[in-house]
């Protein structure tokens, strides 16, 4: 019988990939190293298993004691494995621009997080790095394990990582490409790959926000270069000493948006449910395929799991709220399948004004059309209730057929947007949109501005 002892053993061995879609355009072959099928999801279970057994053996981490680490989720998500098999207590540091997904999953293997600003300078008191440093030292029997700093990291890259790239591709890599966050994995890989083969190239992939790329290209530290950014894993405002400026050959920079829709195009175009810095790493090689032949193979490494991003990438209201959302809208029915489920809601024109007040008070909706044996009678909006309230209130017995307004304009699903806008007025607030099976949606003022922005 082939079984492992517990779930630590299960780390490493990970497959290799063809890319086939997202890279049709590039010439060389593209080969993803899918880090996912590690136990906790990531790549970060080979450095965080490395660490702790390195500090045991220093002496660093006594029994029952405290493992404290400053993590963007999935180092902590490694410790946490290890600190349940070898019996440590475990406070990751967070900062509150990581997913929920990445908190809940830590919580869930026993975890306790802490979560701090991102928007504050890497020595503010508050920052990840002060908040971990500060409760190492206030914690009895405990170790920080500083992945940054901790020189354990990328020395598991060069023990397993490394070899296992050249052994599955027999040694014809040609370009290793990868995020660089803390530095560990280019730095440990690109090591290991550089003394089987001096000729093959490390390209690191930084997001704009971050230092790497101006520091690699001028030695200067730059702080102009700093600023929040959304991608996750990846970029950093300090330089750790796992980063070996010395292996890496260049770096690309690549913005947010790009990051976000190329992550999802790994899962449509490839089946390859996949974290943030994936995307990034996959429209680095896209914008350097001019430097790529025929003959190159690139090994691309995709970090952690798509299940982290959830409530993120792939959620469509997160992508469209940070603009990322890329929609053709061109029609009316463009827009309602946008905003699908959103049905209008009807009043009856013997219904009383009151009625319609608490309509809008319960529903939030500023318009609504008004029906008489199922004809489309005209309509009701805020400011024809707000007028009513302030200034007759008594008239919150009428019927609303007394004191309705025009119906609103019908049009089909076919009507362009600027054909729907001009009969958007400042007396007509609304536009009806007649579905093919005979629904009703309404676009306010408000969604066309919503979807044009």
């Amino acid at each position: 019988m082939k079984i492992y002892n517990n779930i630590l053993e299960t780390i490493g061995n990970t497959p290799i990939v063809r890319l086939n879609k997202v890279t049709k355009d590039v010439k060389a072959t593209v080969l993803a190293k899918v880090e996912t099928t590690n136990p906790g999801n990531s790549v970060k279970d080979r450095m965080a298993l490395k660490m702790i057994e390195d500090a045991e053996k220093a002496g660093l981490i006594k029994p029952g004691g405290t493992i404290i680490e400053g993590t963007s989720g999935n180092t902590g998500m490694g410790l946490a494995l290890g600190c349940i098999i070898k019996g440590y207590k475990l406070i990751c540091v967070l900062n509150d621009k990581q997913s929920k997904e990445k908190m809940d999953i830590l919580r869930a293997v026993g975890a306790e997080v802490v979560v701090c600003p991102t928007a504050v300078e890497p020595s503010d008191p508050r920052s990840y790095y002060s908040v971990s440093r500060r409760l190492a030292q206030e914690t009895p029997n405990s170790w920080y394990v500083n992945q940054y700093d901790n020189l354990s990291n990328r020395q598991a890259h060069y023990e397993s990582t490394g070899p296992e790239i050249w052994e599955q591709t027999e040694g014809k890599i040609t370009h290793f490409v990868v995020g660089v966050g803390t530095g560990g994995t280019i730095s440990g890989i690109g090591k290991y790959l550089k003394e089987k083969n001096p000729n093959i190239k490390i390209w690191g992939i930084d997001t704009y926000g971050s230092v790497f790329k101006k520091y690699k290209e001028t030695g200067i530290f730059d702080e102009s270069e700093v600023y929040p950014y959304i991608t996750e894993g990846i970029g950093e405002d300090i330089l750790p000493k796992n980063v070996d400026f010395d292996v890496i050959d260049r770096f690309e920079k690549v913005t947010d948006k790009d990051a976000a829709i190329y992550t999802r195009k790994l899962a449509k175009e490839e089946g390859i449910f996949v974290g943030n810095s994936a995307g990034s790493a996959v429209k680095g090689i896209l914008q350097l395929k001019d430097e790529l032949k025929e003959d190159d193979v690139v090994v691309v490494l995709f970090h952690d799991h798509g299940s982290r991003y959830v409530g993120k990438i792939f959620n469509d209201d997160w992508m469209r709220e940070q603009g990322f959302l890329e929609e053709k809208i061109e029609t009316a029915g463009d827009i309602v399948a946008k905003n699908e489920g959103q049905k209008v809601k009807m009043l009856y024109s013997s219904e009383l004004v009151g009625h319609a007040v608490a309509s809008i008070r319960k529903l939030g909706y500023s318009q609504f059309p008004v029906v008489k044996e199922g004809q489309i009678v005209g309509s009701v909006d805020e400011d024809l209730v707000f007028d009513i309230l302030t200034n007759n209130p008594k008239q919150c017995n009428t019927a609303l057929e007394a004191i309705m307004k025009s119906p609103f304009p019908v049009v089909k699903e076919s009507t362009s947007i600027g054909e729907v806008s001009k009969l958007i007025t400042p007396t007509n607030k609304a536009v009806l949109v007649e579905k093919k099976d005979g629904s009703y949606h309404l676009i306010s003022r408000y969604d066309i501005i919503e979807a044009l922005s």
